[in-house]
């Protein structure tokens, strides 16, 4: 965003308005420098129970947040809004990510590791990632390279498009995105798929919470397999990722 973040003091008191960056503190070990989270933050289990809730990711409770003086602010430029950043900016240091690939992931954990003063934790993070990335890499080398479409939501039918980090995630394994042609998130008609000589169509488990009698009957309607897939590993960056890999090598059969 073309910001400049200074900070004066220890970061002791955290806001995180993203799953994603939350679960990350926490395996960060930075569990008790959270003091607010979004109503999305699930991970750890008991986070919403230990942690107070302001908000979501689109919507945020100010005088929650103000009451809990943070020492800083985590937000993300895809799900939180420019408007939440710059009210928030005025009175607080606001650190916004932009994720879209796996490098990007990556820089985002070390950037953590420089400024809640925990670079080792997060170079190790980040170098158990490269392993398991390493490793599923030369699992999949010689497997087809399926053509799909990655849906994330219904009524309007949604799929995922170029310029995210799904759909480099697709891209990481092996997939190729027929709408990779398309920016981020278009709205599709089913038709559309027709003429795409499609292997998979794959269905998300977010935003929409897609499920058998989906899969069911899109493949009665379209006449081509459809797969449901855990949409936390596709989308969720940061320390996701090292779990990722292991449940890619499941879908992949392996």
């Amino acid at each position: 965003m073309g910001r400049t973040v200074k900070i004066t003091k220890p970061l002791s008191r955290i806001v995180s308005l993203n799953p994603s960056q939350t679960e990350t503190l926490v395996d960060l070990g930075l569990e008790a420098s959270l003091v607010g989270i979004t109503k999305f933050c699930i991970y750890p289990d008991h986070l919403r129970k230990t942690k107070t809730v302001v908000g979501g990711t689109k919507n945020v409770n100010y005088d929650k947040i103000k009451k809990l003086k943070p020492d800083i602010i985590l937000c993300n430029k895809e799900e939180n809004s420019q408007e939440i950043v710059a009210t928030l900016e005025k009175e607080y240091p606001v650190h916004v990510t932009e994720v879209a690939d796996f490098n990007g992931a990556l820089e985002m954990i070390r950037q953590y590791g420089q400024l809640f003063d925990c670079t080792e934790k997060a170079s190790g993070l980040c170098a158990r990632i490269l392993a398991k990335k390493s490793k599923f890499e030369s699992v999949i080398s010689t497997s087809p390279k399926y053509r799909v479409a990655y849906f994330i939501w219904q009524n309007p039918w949604m799929v995922v498009g170029n310029n995210t980090f799904i759909d480099h995630m697709l891209g990481l394994n092996g997939y190729s995105n027929v709408f990779e042609g398309l920016d981020r998130y278009p709205v599709i008609e089913l038709d559309d798929l027709k003429s795409e000589a499609l292997d998979y169509i794959l269905l998300s488990s977010e935003p929409f919470p897609f499920k058998e009698a989906h899969k069911l009957e899109l493949e009665q309607q379209l006449g081509i397999p459809v797969k449901l897939v855990n949409g936390e590993f596709f989308s969720w960056y940061g320390s996701r990722l090292e779990s990722a890999f292991d449940y890619f090598k499941k879908l992949h059969g392996n």
